[in-house]
Protein backbone atom coordinates (compact mmCIF):
# COMPACT_ATOMS: atom_id res chain seq x y z
CA UNK A 1 0.00 0.00 0.00
CA UNK A 2 3.19 2.21 0.79
CA UNK A 3 3.49 2.29 -2.97
CA UNK A 4 0.57 2.89 -4.05
CA UNK A 5 -0.33 5.72 -1.77
CA UNK A 6 3.27 7.46 -2.62
CA UNK A 7 2.03 7.24 -6.49
CA UNK A 8 -1.33 8.36 -5.81
CA UNK A 9 -0.21 11.31 -3.83
CA UNK A 10 1.86 12.35 -6.42
CA UNK A 11 -1.24 12.85 -8.39
CA UNK A 12 -1.51 9.85 -10.65
CA UNK A 13 -4.81 8.00 -11.16
CA UNK A 14 -5.10 4.27 -10.90
CA UNK A 15 -6.31 1.85 -13.81
CA UNK A 16 -9.00 -0.42 -13.37
CA UNK A 17 -6.99 -3.91 -12.92
CA UNK A 18 -4.86 -2.22 -10.51
CA UNK A 19 -7.93 -0.58 -8.92
CA UNK A 20 -9.72 -3.70 -8.12
CA UNK A 21 -6.10 -5.19 -6.83
CA UNK A 22 -5.76 -2.44 -3.90
CA UNK A 23 -9.79 -2.66 -3.16
CA UNK A 24 -10.01 -6.71 -3.15
CA UNK A 25 -6.87 -6.33 -0.68
CA UNK A 26 -8.11 -4.00 1.27
CA UNK A 27 -11.47 -6.44 1.12
CA UNK A 28 -9.23 -9.23 2.41
CA UNK A 29 -7.51 -7.29 5.35
CA UNK A 30 -4.23 -7.15 4.01
CA UNK A 31 -4.20 -3.31 5.34
CA UNK A 32 -4.78 -1.54 8.08
CA UNK A 33 -6.99 1.21 9.12
CA UNK A 34 -4.47 4.32 8.57
CA UNK A 35 -3.59 2.92 5.29
CA UNK A 36 -7.22 2.31 4.22
CA UNK A 37 -8.00 6.12 6.06
CA UNK A 38 -5.36 7.48 3.57
CA UNK A 39 -6.33 5.61 0.72
CA UNK A 40 -9.84 7.13 0.97
CA UNK A 41 -8.92 10.62 1.43
CA UNK A 42 -7.06 10.35 -1.72
CA UNK A 43 -10.31 10.48 -3.15
CA UNK A 44 -11.99 13.28 -0.64
CA UNK A 45 -9.46 15.76 -2.45
CA UNK A 46 -9.56 14.81 -6.28
CA UNK A 47 -12.67 13.43 -8.26
CA UNK A 48 -12.33 9.33 -8.65
CA UNK A 49 -11.96 8.11 -12.41
CA UNK A 50 -14.29 6.10 -14.45
CA UNK A 51 -11.49 3.12 -14.53
CA UNK A 52 -11.05 3.64 -10.66
CA UNK A 53 -14.82 3.27 -9.61
CA UNK A 54 -14.94 0.37 -12.29
CA UNK A 55 -12.02 -1.65 -10.81
CA UNK A 56 -13.32 -0.76 -7.41
CA UNK A 57 -17.06 -2.28 -8.71
CA UNK A 58 -15.46 -5.23 -10.13
CA UNK A 59 -13.29 -6.10 -6.94
CA UNK A 60 -16.36 -5.85 -4.86
CA UNK A 61 -19.16 -7.98 -7.22
CA UNK A 62 -16.37 -10.74 -7.38
CA UNK A 63 -15.49 -10.84 -3.63
CA UNK A 64 -19.82 -10.50 -2.95
CA UNK A 65 -21.72 -13.81 -2.06
CA UNK A 66 -24.23 -13.72 -5.19
CA UNK A 67 -28.18 -14.59 -5.03
CA UNK A 68 -29.79 -15.83 -7.95
CA UNK A 69 -33.44 -13.62 -8.87
CA UNK A 70 -32.65 -14.45 -12.79
CA UNK A 71 -36.04 -15.88 -12.55
CA UNK A 72 -37.39 -12.49 -12.39
CA UNK A 73 -36.98 -9.24 -13.89
CA UNK A 74 -36.16 -7.03 -11.31
CA UNK A 75 -35.05 -3.46 -10.17
CA UNK A 76 -32.90 -1.38 -7.22
CA UNK A 77 -33.72 1.69 -6.36
CA UNK A 78 -31.15 2.85 -4.53
CA UNK A 79 -29.28 6.06 -3.69
CA UNK A 80 -25.83 6.81 -3.46
CA UNK A 81 -26.34 8.77 -0.19
CA UNK A 82 -23.91 11.72 0.99
CA UNK A 83 -25.91 14.71 -0.46
CA UNK A 84 -25.95 15.73 3.55
CA UNK A 85 -29.67 16.83 3.03
CA UNK A 86 -31.01 14.43 5.52
CA UNK A 87 -34.57 13.49 3.73
CA UNK A 88 -36.70 11.31 4.75
CA UNK A 89 -36.19 7.47 3.46
CA UNK A 90 -37.23 8.20 0.21
CA UNK A 91 -35.66 5.35 -2.16
CA UNK A 92 -36.62 2.59 0.07
CA UNK A 93 -40.11 3.93 0.58
CA UNK A 94 -39.88 4.43 -2.96
CA UNK A 95 -39.37 0.46 -3.34
CA UNK A 96 -42.33 -0.63 -1.60
CA UNK A 97 -44.42 1.92 -3.90
CA UNK A 98 -42.73 0.31 -7.25
CA UNK A 99 -43.16 -3.62 -5.45
CA UNK A 100 -47.20 -2.46 -4.78
CA UNK A 101 -47.14 -1.41 -8.35
CA UNK A 102 -46.65 -4.76 -9.52
CA UNK A 103 -42.71 -4.51 -10.57
CA UNK A 104 -40.32 -7.13 -8.58
CA UNK A 105 -37.90 -5.07 -6.48
CA UNK A 106 -34.50 -6.47 -5.03
CA UNK A 107 -34.04 -3.94 -3.02
CA UNK A 108 -29.89 -3.48 -1.75
CA UNK A 109 -29.27 -1.43 1.15
CA UNK A 110 -27.59 -0.48 4.21
CA UNK A 111 -26.64 1.01 7.44
CA UNK A 112 -26.48 4.94 7.67
CA UNK A 113 -22.52 5.89 7.44
CA UNK A 114 -23.43 9.91 7.18
CA UNK A 115 -27.27 10.22 7.69
CA UNK A 116 -29.38 9.70 10.38
CA UNK A 117 -31.02 6.72 8.89
CA UNK A 118 -30.25 4.28 6.32
CA UNK A 119 -32.89 1.11 4.57
CA UNK A 120 -31.49 -1.46 7.13
CA UNK A 121 -31.64 0.80 10.30
CA UNK A 122 -35.42 1.58 9.31
CA UNK A 123 -36.45 -2.37 8.07
CA UNK A 124 -34.63 -3.60 11.16
CA UNK A 125 -36.54 -1.09 13.52
CA UNK A 126 -39.65 -2.66 12.06
CA UNK A 127 -39.14 -6.07 13.03
CA UNK A 128 -37.74 -7.22 9.35
CA UNK A 129 -35.36 -10.08 9.92
CA UNK A 130 -32.02 -9.80 7.35
CA UNK A 131 -31.33 -12.88 5.45
CA UNK A 132 -29.01 -14.00 2.42
CA UNK A 133 -30.69 -17.13 2.67
CA UNK A 134 -31.77 -17.21 -1.28
CA UNK A 135 -34.59 -19.22 -1.08
CA UNK A 136 -36.61 -17.15 1.73
CA UNK A 137 -35.72 -13.87 -0.78
CA UNK A 138 -37.08 -15.92 -4.02
CA UNK A 139 -39.88 -16.54 -1.70
CA UNK A 140 -40.42 -13.10 -0.51
CA UNK A 141 -40.10 -11.53 -4.00
CA UNK A 142 -42.17 -13.63 -5.66
CA UNK A 143 -45.23 -13.34 -2.73
CA UNK A 144 -44.65 -9.18 -2.20
CA UNK A 145 -42.86 -8.15 -4.86
CA UNK A 146 -39.66 -6.87 -3.27
CA UNK A 147 -36.98 -8.66 -1.21
CA UNK A 148 -34.21 -6.83 0.68
CA UNK A 149 -30.81 -7.27 0.59
CA UNK A 150 -28.47 -6.06 3.77
CA UNK A 151 -25.54 -5.43 2.29
CA UNK A 152 -22.92 -6.36 5.02
CA UNK A 153 -24.69 -9.93 4.38
CA UNK A 154 -23.49 -10.48 0.81
CA UNK A 155 -20.31 -8.67 1.00
CA UNK A 156 -18.67 -10.11 4.25
CA UNK A 157 -15.08 -8.84 3.14
CA UNK A 158 -16.40 -5.12 3.48
CA UNK A 159 -16.39 -5.78 7.46
CA UNK A 160 -12.82 -4.78 7.49
CA UNK A 161 -13.77 -0.83 6.46
CA UNK A 162 -16.44 -0.44 7.73
CA UNK A 163 -14.78 0.74 11.16
CA UNK A 164 -13.27 3.37 8.83
CA UNK A 165 -15.96 4.66 7.59
CA UNK A 166 -17.59 4.60 10.28
CA UNK A 167 -14.57 7.13 11.97
CA UNK A 168 -15.41 8.87 9.42
CA UNK A 169 -18.77 9.85 9.09
CA UNK A 170 -18.22 11.28 5.60
CA UNK A 171 -19.55 10.09 2.63
CA UNK A 172 -16.52 8.03 0.62
CA UNK A 173 -16.26 6.56 -2.67
CA UNK A 174 -18.02 3.81 -0.94
CA UNK A 175 -21.13 5.64 -1.44
CA UNK A 176 -20.42 5.51 -5.16
CA UNK A 177 -20.00 2.05 -5.00
CA UNK A 178 -23.21 0.62 -2.87
CA UNK A 179 -25.48 1.00 -5.46
CA UNK A 180 -23.51 -0.86 -8.03
CA UNK A 181 -22.41 -3.95 -5.79
CA UNK A 182 -26.51 -5.07 -5.62
CA UNK A 183 -25.65 -9.50 -5.26
CA UNK A 184 -28.51 -10.20 -7.40
CA UNK A 185 -26.99 -8.59 -10.33
CA UNK A 186 -31.00 -6.82 -10.93
CA UNK A 187 -31.44 -6.55 -15.27
CA UNK A 188 -32.82 -2.64 -14.17
CA UNK A 189 -31.62 -0.07 -11.83
CA UNK A 190 -32.59 3.31 -10.46
CA UNK A 191 -29.83 5.19 -8.89
CA UNK A 192 -30.01 8.30 -7.16
CA UNK A 193 -26.41 10.25 -6.89
CA UNK A 194 -24.80 13.34 -4.74
CA UNK A 195 -23.51 15.07 -7.55
CA UNK A 196 -23.46 15.97 -12.02
CA UNK A 197 -20.31 14.87 -12.26
CA UNK A 198 -20.88 11.73 -10.07
CA UNK A 199 -24.19 11.00 -12.50
CA UNK A 200 -22.20 11.57 -15.35
CA UNK A 201 -19.57 8.80 -14.64
CA UNK A 202 -22.35 6.88 -13.52
CA UNK A 203 -24.30 7.36 -17.13
CA UNK A 204 -20.22 6.63 -18.79
CA UNK A 205 -20.19 2.82 -16.79
CA UNK A 206 -24.18 2.14 -17.08
CA UNK A 207 -24.15 2.20 -20.93
CA UNK A 208 -21.50 -0.52 -21.10
CA UNK A 209 -23.53 -2.59 -18.45
CA UNK A 210 -26.72 -4.23 -20.53
CA UNK A 211 -28.90 -2.62 -17.60
CA UNK A 212 -31.80 -0.28 -18.53
CA UNK A 213 -31.12 2.51 -15.92
CA UNK A 214 -32.35 5.73 -14.69
CA UNK A 215 -29.58 8.37 -12.68
CA UNK A 216 -31.41 10.79 -11.21
CA UNK A 217 -29.56 13.62 -9.50
CA UNK A 218 -31.20 17.18 -8.47
CA UNK A 219 -29.59 20.24 -9.26
CA UNK A 220 -29.71 21.41 -5.62
CA UNK A 221 -27.94 18.44 -4.77
CA UNK A 222 -30.30 15.49 -4.03
CA UNK A 223 -28.73 11.95 -4.83
CA UNK A 224 -32.63 11.49 -5.72
CA UNK A 225 -35.98 13.39 -7.19
CA UNK A 226 -36.67 16.06 -4.18
CA UNK A 227 -38.73 18.05 -6.37
CA UNK A 228 -37.55 21.46 -4.87
CA UNK A 229 -35.83 22.53 -8.20
CA UNK A 230 -35.01 21.06 -11.67
CA UNK A 231 -33.52 17.60 -11.74
CA UNK A 232 -31.05 15.50 -14.30
CA UNK A 233 -32.55 12.28 -15.31
CA UNK A 234 -30.12 10.06 -17.69
CA UNK A 235 -31.35 6.26 -19.30
CA UNK A 236 -29.47 4.32 -21.71
CA UNK A 237 -31.06 6.36 -24.83
CA UNK A 238 -32.09 10.24 -23.19
CA UNK A 239 -30.35 12.84 -20.89
CA UNK A 240 -32.91 15.36 -19.73
CA UNK A 241 -33.56 18.24 -17.12
CA UNK A 242 -36.74 18.51 -15.71
CA UNK A 243 -39.18 20.54 -13.59
CA UNK A 244 -41.11 19.46 -10.79
CA UNK A 245 -44.16 21.25 -13.57
CA UNK A 246 -43.35 18.67 -16.66
CA UNK A 247 -44.40 15.63 -14.01
CA UNK A 248 -47.94 17.68 -13.32
CA UNK A 249 -46.13 18.09 -9.63
CA UNK A 250 -45.79 21.32 -7.67
CA UNK A 251 -42.20 22.50 -6.24
CA UNK A 252 -41.69 21.72 -2.69
CA UNK A 253 -39.75 23.47 -0.23
CA UNK A 254 -36.19 21.73 1.02
CA UNK A 255 -38.11 21.10 4.93
CA UNK A 256 -41.28 19.94 3.84
CA UNK A 257 -38.82 16.91 2.80
CA UNK A 258 -36.65 16.59 5.81
CA UNK A 259 -36.25 13.14 7.86
CA UNK A 260 -35.89 12.70 11.53
CA UNK A 261 -32.88 12.76 13.88
CA UNK A 262 -33.16 9.66 15.15
CA UNK A 263 -34.10 5.98 13.30
CA UNK A 264 -37.50 6.17 15.81
CA UNK A 265 -38.32 9.45 14.21
CA UNK A 266 -37.70 8.50 10.82
CA UNK A 267 -39.32 5.39 11.42
CA UNK A 268 -42.73 7.41 12.33
CA UNK A 269 -42.34 9.66 8.91
CA UNK A 270 -41.92 6.46 6.97
CA UNK A 271 -44.83 4.79 8.27
CA UNK A 272 -47.14 7.56 8.07
CA UNK A 273 -46.24 8.37 4.56
CA UNK A 274 -47.04 4.63 3.27
CA UNK A 275 -50.00 4.86 5.75
CA UNK A 276 -51.28 7.64 3.66
CA UNK A 277 -50.79 10.56 6.35
CA UNK A 278 -47.98 12.40 4.88
CA UNK A 279 -48.05 15.51 3.34
CA UNK A 280 -48.71 16.34 -0.18
CA UNK A 281 -44.86 17.42 -0.48
CA UNK A 282 -43.79 13.84 0.95
CA UNK A 283 -46.47 12.02 -1.05
CA UNK A 284 -45.47 13.81 -4.29
CA UNK A 285 -41.66 13.28 -3.79
CA UNK A 286 -42.28 9.56 -3.68
CA UNK A 287 -44.49 9.42 -6.11
CA UNK A 288 -41.61 11.34 -8.54
CA UNK A 289 -39.28 8.98 -7.61
CA UNK A 290 -41.13 5.67 -8.21
CA UNK A 291 -42.30 6.74 -10.92
CA UNK A 292 -39.31 6.88 -12.49
CA UNK A 293 -38.27 3.49 -11.48
CA UNK A 294 -41.41 2.07 -13.13
CA UNK A 295 -40.69 4.02 -16.20
CA UNK A 296 -37.26 2.31 -15.96
CA UNK A 297 -38.54 -0.93 -16.46
CA UNK A 298 -40.56 0.18 -19.39
CA UNK A 299 -40.00 3.41 -21.11
CA UNK A 300 -42.30 2.56 -24.36
CA UNK A 301 -45.45 2.86 -21.71
CA UNK A 302 -44.17 6.65 -20.67
CA UNK A 303 -43.83 8.34 -17.98
CA UNK A 304 -47.29 9.74 -17.80
CA UNK A 305 -48.69 6.20 -17.09
CA UNK A 306 -45.92 5.70 -14.71
CA UNK A 307 -46.99 8.01 -12.66
CA UNK A 308 -49.98 7.16 -12.63
CA UNK A 309 -49.35 3.50 -11.50
CA UNK A 310 -47.31 5.42 -8.95
CA UNK A 311 -49.59 7.28 -7.17
CA UNK A 312 -52.43 4.32 -7.48
CA UNK A 313 -49.86 1.85 -5.61
CA UNK A 314 -49.37 4.42 -2.75
CA UNK A 315 -53.12 5.85 -2.63
CA UNK A 316 -54.41 2.51 -2.88
CA UNK A 317 -52.66 1.07 -0.11
CA UNK A 318 -50.83 -1.17 -2.00
CA UNK A 319 -47.40 -0.20 -1.41
CA UNK A 320 -48.16 -0.11 2.67
CA UNK A 321 -49.64 -3.83 1.56
CA UNK A 322 -46.01 -4.36 0.00
CA UNK A 323 -44.19 -3.57 2.79
CA UNK A 324 -46.34 -4.90 5.82
CA UNK A 325 -46.19 -8.23 3.79
CA UNK A 326 -42.28 -8.11 3.75
CA UNK A 327 -42.10 -7.22 7.15
CA UNK A 328 -44.21 -9.37 9.15
CA UNK A 329 -43.50 -12.48 6.68
CA UNK A 330 -46.99 -13.12 5.60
Amino acid sequence: MKETLKYLFDHKTLGKDDAKFVLSNMARGKYNDAEIAAFISVYLMRSITMEELSGFRDALLELCTPVDLSGFNTIDVCGTGGDEKNTFNISTITSFVVAGAGEKVAKHGNYSVSSACGSSNVLEHFGYRFTSDGDRLKREIDRYNICFLHAPLFNPAMKNVAPVRRSLRIKTFFNMLGPMVNPSFPSNQMVGVYSLDVARLYNYIYQQSGKRYCIIHSLDGYDEISLTGRFKAFTLHTERTLAPGDLGLNRVGQHEIHGGSTVEESAKIFLRILEGSGSAAQRDVVVANAAFAIYCMDENKGLENAIQRARHSLESGAALEAFKNLVEGR
